[in-house]
């Protein structure tokens, strides 16, 4: 999948994938959401806030990328193109009878609250049942993170069950609901990797 790293763009945000140049931002707005994302995201490692690792990281997201394994997303306002308000990707990306990924996102805490996330995370289903063709999105929560359970509903994601002890979520194994998303406009493509 050698195509150019797709932006996206929505009424407030442009979303696009990591460059070297972005790294101390990245690390930034990881080391001041820390506290904020520590009770629903894996324990992280102390590289995860440092600049050096996401120098690094931006080039092995870039490999998934072309290899067509995943998509990863930082969100900046128009008006502030370099500085990053949260992400969303694209992970696990199976193609074969599958064409399917797990959807993740994340989004500082003063901007919570203002539909940032779903704005985006329109774009972002736009682009991977447009452009990537893919048939299913999953993406999968907490039972009492009710703000993402909502923008979930408000983009059409269904709910499907739920997964005892799914992820290892700061430090403990957490249950998850599970819901998902078909595009029903997907298209045969004689992808068979």
């Amino acid at each position: 999948m050698d195509t150019p790293p797709p932006v996206l763009e929505t009424a407030r945000l442009i979303l696009r994938p990591p460059v070297p140049g972005d790294a101390a931002a990245i690390a930034r707005m990881n080391r001041e959401e820390r506290a904020f994302h520590a009770p629903t995201s894996p324990v992280r490692p102390a590289e995860f806030f440092e600049e050096d690792h996401w120098r690094e990281k931006a080039g092995a997201l870039e490999e998934e990328r072309k290899a067509g394994r995943g998509l990863a997303l930082f969100l900046f306002l128009h008006e502030a193109p370099l500085f990053p308000v949260g992400h969303a990707g694209l992970s696990n990306i199976v193609r074969s009878a599958f064409h399917a990924a797990h959807l993740g996102y994340s989004l500082r805490e003063a901007y919570q609250g203002k539909g940032l996330m779903t704005e985006a995370l329109e774009a972002v289903v736009r682009h991977a049942f447009g452009p990537m063709n893919l048939h299913r999105l999953m993406a999968n929560h907490m039972p009492d993170n009710v703000r993402s359970a909502r923008v979930l509903e408000r983009l059409g994601f269904e709910r499907e069950g739920k997964a005892r002890a799914y992820l290892n979520i700061a430090g403990r194994w957490e249950d998850h609901i599970l819901t998902a998303r078909v595009n029903p406009l997907w298209q045969p493509t004689g992808l068979s990797r």
